[in-house]
């Protein structure tokens, strides 16, 4: 992994073999959005709200990291990330949903905005999921 940052900008890229979403989680942000990324996956699992659970589709080929957008916070003290990609399959096909694993292939160049001043607590809703519950910090 090689970063560089400006201000609250964290500019990533992680190299082949590196697991995501643990290399995001290893950054150790409690607060922060994820602006951005390209790049290449393989091995990538993706994941569908269908209203009641999420449903897994694995894409083991390798595809062009389109999009990756999210955020990083907390629940119960622990770093979490709650991210989406587009990822472009051969023949130009695009598949998308909730990251769940993949492996960078090749490359993957990411762009993280910190939030200070900010906490992002994630907590549990009656619906299943884990809602987002942003707030000034003290």
């Amino acid at each position: 992994m090689l970063k560089a940052r400006s201000g609250n900008l964290l500019v990533v890229r992680f190299q082949d073999g590196e697991r995501l979403p643990a290399a995001l989680l290893d950054l150790r942000i409690r607060a922060g959005a994820i602006l951005g990324g390209v790049g290449m996956l393989r091995d990538l699992v993706l994941a569908y709200w269908n209203g009641k659970e999420y449903v897994r589709e694995t894409v083991e080929e390798p595809v062009e990291l389109l999009s990756l957008q999210g955020n990083l916070g907390e629940r119960d003290g622990e770093v979490v990330l709650h991210a989406h990609v587009v990822a472009g399959k051969e023949g130009g096909a695009a598949v998308g949903g909730h990251l769940v694993e993949a492996t960078v292939h090749n490359t993957a160049e990411v762009i993280i905005a910190e939030l200070p001043g900010v906490v992002m607590e994630r907590r549990p809703e009656p619906s299943g999921l884990v809602g987002l519950y942003p707030r000034e910090a003290a």
